[in-house]
């Protein structure tokens, strides 16, 4: 299973890493999608745990948790 993140919907508000009990989302500092913001990013993708707090969070339905 893998955690998917639209980077083009993502508006980084941060929702997602607050409700994350792993605390691995950040805003990605370094690239800015179209709409001018700087989308969430999994940092450490071997510690998610596939929970779906951060989907469930998530105000414009960015993130996606998907079978391989």
């Amino acid at each position: 299973m893998a955690l998917v993140i639209d980077v083009e919907r993502c508006k980084g508000c941060g929702m997602c890493a607050a409700a994350c009990p792993k605390k691995i989302l950040a805003p990605d500092a370094e690239k800015l999608n179209r709409k001018g913001y700087n989308p969430m990013v999994l940092q450490k993708p071997e510690e998610c745990i596939r929970c779906a707090m951060c989907a469930t969070m998530c105000p414009d339905v960015c993130i996606t948790i998907s079978e391989d």
